[in-house]
Formats: structure tokens, C-alpha cells, sequence
């Protein structure tokens, strides 16, 4: 006759068996140790070398997240972080060690490696249906890529901000209305606290000068400067489009009102007009 379990044994023999299978990948408190478990997850990188330290750090990590967990996402995180520890190696692989001349060969090992590393990478993805990864590749120059990404146009895969940013990048020289709706779009789809990219408030400024819609520029550069983007300052714009000092003013209550529910993420776009 089988044995019956009581609820909180079952609960306590089923976080035990979660405990075992996870606590192998969950000992390593410190890069070290990990590295002493893992020794392919440090191959080849340039340890116990100050250059490079926090890149290649990140690198490790990111390679124990894959290694628990291979998924195309994670992936394309090694990915980053292995082009941030490779553009890190070119400075540092210039560098004459005073002291351990042997370094620069140890660094000029991990930059191959990390090249390797890059093209593995690359292949691994190469047929991934993720649309931040047929993004990438698209930038990178691959036709095909492009052609998978503007089919997703209107999907839900890409309803985020960055993603309708790089669909408008597309449009730009193309339609430069359906840019500037895509523009505005990715604003609306920020969650409250949530950081706005740059690029999305400089473009629309831009745009909307392009566009002669000068009092909608001017809120744009308001807000850029709010956010200290690296812009013209509202003031000399003013100047340039012969803003009266009430104009200002009721922009500027207006570009407040804007930023306000950005960082709510409440945004609309009549809230411009």
C-alpha cells in the first residue's frame, strides 16, 4: 500500500529535489570560485590582469546565466558583453605591460578568442525568430533579417519602444509622417518609471523642425534638456523661431505636462498638439 505524504512534507521533499538540482549552479558567490567550478567559462580571457576587469567579469557571469539557461535572449547578452569586453581588449592589447610581458600575449589570446566567440555566437543565432536578435542582424547588414523584421510591422513582437524606434529608423528617408507616428507610438508604450531612450525625444525634435512644426520642436527640445540631452538650448530655439514670451510660456507648461505623464507612462500624442 502506497505511503501518503502529508501537504507540508510534499512541499519540503519538492523544494528539497528544487534545492539539489539548483545548488550546484548556486554555490559560487565569487568570480573566483565560479571560475574554479567552470574553468570553460574563464578559458582563454585574460584573468588576474587589472585591464578589462569589470568587462570581463560581466562576460563570466553572462556565460553562467547561459550555461544554466541557453536561451536565444541570454545569448544575445553574451553576445554584448563579449563586444564590450572585445572593444576594452583592443585598447588594453596596445598597452606594454611594465612588469608579466607575457600579458600583452594573454590579451592578444582573449581578443582572438572573443572574436571566435563573436562568430559562434553569431551562428547561433543566425535563425532565431527573437525580434531584438533579427534586429541586430538587420544592423549588421543582413538582408534577410531585414526583410523577417518589417514583416513583424503591426505585431505585437513589436510593441516596445526601442523596436518601434528601430522601425522608424527604417521609414525616415522613406515616410517621414508614418515616422513621425511610430516616434510618437514608442512613447506611448513606456510603463511608468521607465527610462525613456534618448534617441526617440532628439528624433522627434529634429523631425518636427523638418516638418515646420516649430512650437512641437521647441516642446521636444524643453523636454531633451530636461532629460540633459546633449541638444540647442530651449532658449536659443526660442530665438530661432520667434517665439513670443507667452508662447513660451504656455509650451513650456505644456513640455511639463508631457514629461509628467512620460514618467508616468501615460503619454499620448495629442498631448503635443
Amino acid at each position: 500500500m502506497p505511503i501518503r505524504l502529508p501537504l507540508t512534507c510534499k512541499i519540503l521533499t519538492g523544494l528539497s529535489i528544487s534545492l539539489l538540482l539548483s545548488g550546484c549552479f548556486e554555490r559560487h558567490r565569487t568570480t573566483d570560485s565560479l571560475c574554479e567550478g567552470y574553468p570553460a567559462l574563464c578559458k582563454e580571457l585574460n584573468v588576474n590582469d587589472g585591464q578589462c576587469r569589470i568587462q570581463r567579469t560581466t562576460l563570466i557571469w553572462q556565460r553562467y546565466d547561459v550555461l544554466k539557461n541557453p536561451t536565444d535572449q541570454e545569448k544575445f547578452k553574451e553576445l554584448k558583453d563579449t563586444q564590450k569586453y572585445i572593444y576594452c581588449l583592443e585598447y588594453a592589447a596596445r598597452i606594454e605591460p611594465t612588469e608579466l610581458k607575457e600579458r600583452k600575449t594573454i590579451r592578444m589570446n582573449a581578443l582572438y578568442d572573443s572574436y571566435n566567440n563573436i562568430t559562434r555566437l553569431n551562428n547561433e543565432l543566425a535563425s532565431s525568430s527573437d525580434p531584438e536578435i533579427i534586429y541586430y542582424r538587420w544592423s549588421q547588414g543582413d538582408e534577410l533579417a531585414q526583410n523577417q523584421f518589417l514583416e513583424l510591422e503591426g505585431k505585437p513582437e513589436l510593441e516596445t519602444p526601442d523596436l518601434q524606434l528601430a522601425l522608424a529608423s527604417y521609414y525616415i528617408s522613406k515616410d517621414k509622417d508614418k515616422t513621425y507616428q511610430l516616434l510618437h507610438h514608442a512613447l506611448s508604450l513606456y510603463k511608468k518609471n521607465e527610462v525613456v531612450n534618448q534617441e526617440i525625444i532628439k528624433s522627434l525634435a529634429t523631425l518636427s523642425q523638418q516638418q515646420e512644426k516649430l512650437k512641437e520642436a521647441y516642446i521636444w527640445v524643453l523636454i531633451a534638456n530636461n532629460m540633459n540631452m546633449p541638444v540647442t538650448k530651449s532658449k536659443k530655439v526660442a530665438n530661432l523661431f520667434l517665439l513670443t514670451e507667452d508662447e513660451q510660456n504656455r509650451l513650456n507648461k505644456k513640455a511639463t505636462h508631457i514629461l509628467e505623464n512620460l514618467r508616468n507612462g501615460s503619454y499620448k500624442q495629442n498631448m503635443v498638439n
